[in-house]
């Protein structure tokens, strides 16, 4: 048996993506999205309602989009839920400081561990920023013994959309273009 939901975001799982941006003023800041991901080798789309850190986007044509771990969950969900419309002092409430990215015009946030830096290509629709990825900045202690990523050491959130909850990432199941061939 099984049964309907309706037209909702169920594409699980969802990434807790934290867009670093820069004002006028050159003031870091930072919000958490979860509508989006990746669309492309090396492209990166969301949606966004009006926020600063769009002002911030259409005024730099540039961003950073770290991702959110269980680490920094507290600090993650605060910059989600304050504007930097409101709070001036979010990105230090939050505990995050940040560094230029050597690629964009646009922070790093120094407490996560794995930021892609991107240009803006296009804005779609008004509200959807599409995204060029022109680098990936990882925190060696995220990198295992070859240089790459390891998920021993690092623990992304993801977002449950239905019960607005965040769940760390889980253990190994198996491997990817391998586990198929016991079918062959």
């Amino acid at each position: 048996m099984s049964k309907n939901l309706g037209a909702k975001p169920m594409l699980v799982p969802q990434p807790v993506m934290m867009i670093g941006t820069y004002d006028a003023d050159g003031n870091a800041n930072v919000m958490n999205a979860a509508w989006g991901g990746i669309v492309g080798a090396n492209e990166i789309i969301f949606d966004l309602g009006s926020h600063k850190t769009t002002e911030n986007i259409k005024l730099n044509k540039a961003f950073t989009v770290a991702i959110a771990d269980a680490e920094h969950v507290v600090a993650c969900d605060y910059v989600g839920i304050v504007s930097a419309n409101d709070e001036p002092d979010k990105m230090k409430k939050a505990g995050f400081t940040t560094r230029k990215s050597e690629f964009v015009n646009a922070p790093v946030i120094n407490e996560l561990s794995l930021t892609m830096e991107c240009k803006l290509k296009e804005i779609i629709d008004g509200d959807k920023f599409l995204g060029e990825i022109v680098n990936v900045v990882a925190d060696d202690r995220i990198l295992g013994d070859d240089g790459e990523i390891t998920y021993e050491e690092f623990h992304p959130i993801v977002f449950d959309t239905i019960g607005h909850g965040y769940f760390a990432l889980g253990d190994r199941v198996g491997d990817a273009f391998s586990e198929g061939n016991k079918l062959k």
